[in-house]
């Protein structure tokens, strides 16, 4: 940055003042990196990327027109909404739903503002203004805002932090705040934000009141704020957070795993306790990293995030094993039907890995970002926009009754989580580097934007990703410019080919690393990539016990899983893929089938008996010996499963191998 704009920057930082920079708005990504001096990639802004006819597009389309409105209206129809007019006065009832609820509509409010980044909604515009009045007009003067504690709960504010989510709150108004400040130049819902931390900042912390958050959200919106401000109280107000207050406060072992907070982050040696906590607090450490290059958070952080890829991760980038505190397990405690892996646990991880991602430019973080994305987080939402899971197992025995898929939670943080990360989604395709361009995703996609050196570069992706692996990607600087070209190559493709102009690459593409193409680009040079997107068998480790002699299957980044709607003459959990399957699968898109998938088909086995005819115990001597049968087993992306009726579904087969 040059000339007045870093002298604006500097003097908002020396004065201390909470003044956005004005005139900047719309240059604003999901996160504002462009002054972090411990990020190697910027974001894009969500505006300035569009995404075209494609995988990506149906499912935004469906949250705009179906799930972001439909949401809205169960919001007021439970009260969310009144819980604010209730304390302004211009309504008369009881307060209604958890005392978290708060949170709900303020990640209602940024899902909404992502959308205004890509397109001009007026009667979205209007209904977020309308909820933004309703929010301010609670707000006491002293700039505190909480539904909850209120009345007759006064005296417990900020004294029962363990549960009491005042902070969480916080920063989902605080990330709303600026996404719409982002989206629209408003900063009405902002300034309201700012006074709250502001009164925070006053009373507590450091010398002054102590203060936990017992559900980590604050940290990173707090850095956030820093970077939308300058006002380096924030991110100070943030380390405290992350260091812990815990000689002040009266905090048990289990609340400090739990919680994941209340001790110092860089003493952490392994992911415990709630697992949406410990995505949270590690993202925002990882944005206090990219801050302040304290490298005993950076330390931290590789030893979390080997911990989690390496014995705690669902293949689906789900993440939280445990029902019981929606939390880690030990290494490799990874059940199947029982798993929790919340849709906000897979959004978390997530996000943890889009800031890692930009701490570094790493593929590896890329890797699980696209993981989860496709997998863990799609799953969350009905293709119908208006159903949500809040648990996404990876295994259902088709009972009726159990309803995985539900319009409303009395715990509603999933869907409007869902919501900002479809809305937002564009922002996450692309970086800038001092060095070039980054290319993290692939759809069908145009980028209108710049390079780090002002220099405008124009970007479009033709792609019928993630069914095919083809990528056609045309690139039209203004004028010929030298810069690099960092195209990402999935980790789980086996094989890939790059060519430019028609002519190979300089280098040939490694999977699991970014293939840099520095060269000078003219308008209208053109880069093709080819994935080989031949379905993969994957074994867990031995130690994962439920899956031994199991495989699961994936093809391209997607995970696949059997339904027992889609199969024929035998139940799910009677099949079997035998050591030829890998060979002679077929695979055939089905446009009328599930929003249009690729169903894969394998020459498989059916165990007769079935074992539902045999007894539950008997002596070994006595069972009969399986004989077994041919059967075909198809099977989905395992994001569609229970989109149809309820049923049986499974994503680990038994693999005989011999």
């Amino acid at each position: 940055m040059k000339g007045l704009a870093a002298f604006v920057f500097l003097a908002v930082i020396a004065a201390g003042t909470a003044e956005p920079q004005t005139g900047d708005w719309r240059s604003q990504g999901v996160l504002r990196l462009e002054q972090s001096p411990h990020a190697k990639l910027r974001n894009v802004p969500v505006r300035a990327v569009a995404l075209t006819d494609g995988f990506w597009s149906a499912r935004r389309k469906v949250n705009v027109e179906r799930s972001i409105p439909s949401l809205y209206d169960l919001l007021e129809e439970n009260g969310i909404l009144d819980n604010f007019r209730r304390l302004s006065g211009r309504k008369k009832v009881e307060r209604k739903g958890p005392l978290y609820t708060d949170s709900d509509i303020y990640k209602w409010i940024e899902g909404a503002a992502f959308v205004l980044h890509s397109e001009d909604n007026p009667k979205l515009r209007a209904r977020i203004d309308a909820a933004v009045d309703e929010i301010l007009a609670a707000q006491e003067p002293s700039g505190y805002l909480n539904t909850y504690y209120v009345d007759d709960r006064v005296p417990l504010r900020f004294q029962e932090m363990q549960r009491g989510h005042e902070l969480y709150c916080l920063g989902h108004l605080l990330q709303a705040a600026i996404a719409y400040y982002r989206a629209t130049g408003n900063r009405k819902l902002l300034d309201g934000g700012i006074k709250f931390t502001d009164y925070l900042i006053e009373t507590s912390g450091p010398g002054k009141r102590p203060l936990l958050t017992g559900h980590p959200e604050l940290e990173m919106a707090l850095v956030e704020l820093y970077r939308a401000t300058g006002d380096r109280r924030y991110l100070d107000l943030s380390g405290y957070l992350l260091r812990g207050d815990r000689e002040r406060l009266n905090l048990t072992p289990r609340d400090l795993v739990y919680m994941f907070s209340g001790k110092p982050f860089t003493e952490r040696t392994k992911l415990e306790g709630h697992a949406v906590r410990a995505m949270y607090a590690c993202s925002g450490a990882t944005d206090y990293y990219m801050e302040t290059g304290d490298r005993t958070y950076w330390s931290t952080l590789e030893r979390l995030w080997n911990d989690m890829t390496r014995g705690k991760m669902y293949i689906t980038g789900g993440v939280g094993s445990r029902s019981s505190g929606e939390a880690f397990g030990e290494p490799y405690e990874l059940p199947n039907q029982l798993a929790y892996t919340e849709s906000c646990a897979a959004i978390g991880n997530m996000m943890w890995n889009w800031r890692l991602l930009a701490a570094t430019g790493e593929a590896r973080f890329a890797d699980i970002i696209e993981r989860s994305l496709y997998n863990g987080v799609n799953s969350g939402m009905s293709l119908d926009g208006t159903l949500y899971c809040y648990r996404n197992p990876l295994e259902l025995v088709g009972n009726p009754e159990d309803k995985i898929r539900n319009p409303w939670y009395s715990t509603t943080c999933c869907p409007p989580n869902l919501q900002r990360v479809l809305a937002s989604l564009p922002g996450y395709f692309y970086s800038t580097s001092k060095n070039g361009l980054y290319v993290h995703l692939y759809d069908n996609n145009a980028l209108d934007w710049h390079l780090e050196d002002g220099s405008p570069l124009k970007v479009v992706q033709k792609t019928n990703y993630p069914w095919d692996g083809g990528v056609e990607i045309a690139v039209n600087p203004e004028s010929a410019r030298e810069f690099t070209l960092f195209l990402r190559i999935p980790a789980w493709t086996n094989s890939a080919e790059a060519l430019v102009n028609g002519g190979r690459a300089p280098s040939q593409p490694k999977p699991g690393e970014y293939l840099a193409i520095r060269r000078t680009w003219n308008p209208g040079d053109m880069v093709s990539l080819k994935l080989d997107m031949a379905p993969r068998l994957i074994a867990a480790n031995p130690r994962v016990r439920e899956n031994r002699r199991r495989v699961a299957v994936e093809r391209g980044p997607l995970v696949y899983a059997m339904e027992q709607l889609d199969q024929s003459g035998a139940s799910i959990f009677d099949l079997a893929l035998p050591p030829a399957s890998p060979r002679n699968y077929r695979a055939e898109y089905r446009a009328g089938l599930l929003g249009g998938v690729t169903v894969l088909e394998y020459p498989g086995l059916a165990m007769e008996p079935p074992s539902a005819e045999r007894p539950l115990y008997q002596p070994l001597a006595a069972a009969a010996p399986e004989k077994p049968r041919a059967a075909t087993l198809s099977l989905i992306p395992y994001y569609a499963f229970a989109n149809r009726q309820p049923s049986a579904m499974q994503v680990w087969i038994p693999y005989q191998d011999r």
